[in-house]
């Protein structure tokens, strides 16, 4: 970090500094991987870790929440601290910081909404591999890291082991916990970033708690463009509310749109643009209509970027969907297995799956837990409203077997999701583990049935319980 020292940074990030000003001679890091010299961004830090840090020799740790005693232990250390009202402001400098040391000629795309994210990263990272570049993204089929919680991304770039070409970053639209937003999260991160390109999926409901409203949600979002210093915005068309931010924007601005009633839309046959067939629907890696949308953002984002139409086409019918995208685990029965986790995402999927079945649809929901009432009876009426007129069997699940302490369903949360399956007349079985809900449907179904696996944190651990059950 060239000249960089803890009272400069203290100042950036409107922190107090505690301890001697100091050289910082690493790079920003997570305590658990961090090394001599490294500067480590931690949410809260305890005694323990104020040890650990010393131990490994890291300049400084920059925290939100400390304890005195913490405090006094690394006064005694002679380690500097640098405590802050809003953590987000240390992870935002150090990506910045990052990309100014590592990256700063690459080309930068952020992408960023309330559903579809992490597949248009993905697939944009895809086509521009495809196209020669070496790119780096905080998406992958293994890991979503975050931006702002943590300074992963910003560590990840410094040790990316070639030179970038590109990055294409995943800007999460909300972010925060225990009811407390990280305002203008989308805003302050793409500042970091410096994009050229913005590109934005649709104006949804899910982070309630910290935001509540969709007018609260379209401020969060749309700051993603506020004060925007790049090139080009990348628009969905058929959202009302996203379609909307590029009536304001500066004229310098190339603003280009994707979907219905734009040059370029999904239609029998496949995505056309101004009426050119571009890529079959053969091709398609999903063919299910939100993840089509997904699609013709990261096409329209290649096109904006003057990529050949037939890397473009490679790119896509190549792409390896991320885990838990409208993921098939078997085909006999055919089981699929979603993050959907907001009200928007099940209706998608469980839409798209109906489609798909040929037979009885058995629908295993992991209720989500540590999230509150509003976000559960928002997602029960979801999949209410999506399951009335199916045949179907609907299985609820605490998952206790796989959750720890932070995603633990309350009981006012199992209750509220029960209550509005009783409210909407829809008959259901809850079981405690999701082991046992698995086995339930595995035995229930025949051969010609769909398994429709949906639900956050709940819901990550099924495809291992399957494989150690023998079930796939």
């Amino acid at each position: 970090m060239d000249n960089l020292t803890t009272s400069y940074l203290a100042d950036k990030i409107d922190g107090e500094l505690i301890g001697e000003d100091a050289p910082i001679k690493g790079i920003f890091n997570i305590l658990k991987d961090s090394s001599k010299g490294d500067a480590v961004i931690r949410h809260r830090i305890d005694e323990k870790g104020v040890e650990m840090a010393h131990q490994k020799g890291v300049s400084c740790i920059i925290t939100q929440d400390i304890s005195q005693e913490a405090v006094d232990q690394a006064q005694e250390l002679d380690l500097p601290l640098i405590v802050g009202d809003k953590i987000e402001k240390a992870n935002a400098f150090a990506l910045k910081w990052a990309i100014d040391k590592y990256a700063r000629d690459t080309l930068r795309i952020v992408v960023t909404g309330t559903n579809g994210k992490s597949t248009t990263t993905h697939m944009i990272y895809t086509i521009l591999q495809e196209a020669g570049y070496t790119t780096y993204t905080n998406t992958d089929s293994l890991s979503e890291f975050n931006t702002l919680i943590d300074p992963m991304v910003a560590k990840q770039i410094a040790e990316f082991p070639d030179k970038m070409d590109a990055l294409v970053i995943e800007v999460s639209e909300v972010q925060g916990w225990m009811n407390r937003i990280m305002k203008d999260h989308a805003y302050q991160m793409t500042s970091a970033i410096n994009p050229l390109m913005v590109v934005l999926t649709n104006v949804a409901l899910d982070h309630i708690g910290l935001v509540n409203s969709i007018e609260e949600a379209y401020q969060e979002i749309s700051g993603a463009i506020k004060d925007f210093q790049g090139k080009y915005i990348v628009l969905n068309n058929e959202d009302p509310l996203i379609k909307e931010m590029g009536k304001s924007m500066p004229s310098h601005i190339k603003v280009s749109y994707y979907g219905k009633g734009s040059s370029l839309e999904f239609r029998a046959g496949g995505i056309f643009h101004s009426g050119k067939l571009i890529v079959d629907e053969v091709d398609l890696p999903f063919k299910s209509p939100h993840f089509i949308q997904n699609t013709l953002a990261a096409v329209q984002a290649a096109l904006t970027l003057d990529i050949p139409l037939e890397t473009i086409a490679r790119g896509i019918s190549s792409y390896q969907p991320l885990d838990r995208r409208f993921s098939i685990l078997s085909r006999s029965p055919l089981i699929i297995d979603d993050f959907a986790h907001n009200p928007d995402g099940i209706k998608a999927t469980i839409q798209a799956s109906v489609q798909l079945a040929d037979g009885k649809i058995y629908l295993i929901v992991a209720i989500r837990g540590s999230r509150g009432d509003v976000i559960n009876r928002a997602n029960a009426e979801a999949v209410a409203q999506s399951l009335k007129g199916t045949n179907h069997q609907l299985i609820l699940t605490s998952s206790v077997d796989v959750v720890g302490e932070a995603n633990l369903v309350k009981p006012s949360e199992k209750r509220v999701f029960t209550d509005t399956m009783d409210e909407n007349g829809l008959k259901y079985l809850f079981f405690q583990e999701l082991g046992d809900a698995l086995k339930f449907a595995l035995e229930s179904s025949r051969e010609e049935d769909t398994i429709l696996l949906i639900g956050a944190q709940g819901m990550d651990p099924a495809r291992e319980l399957l494989k150690e059950y023998g079930l796939i």
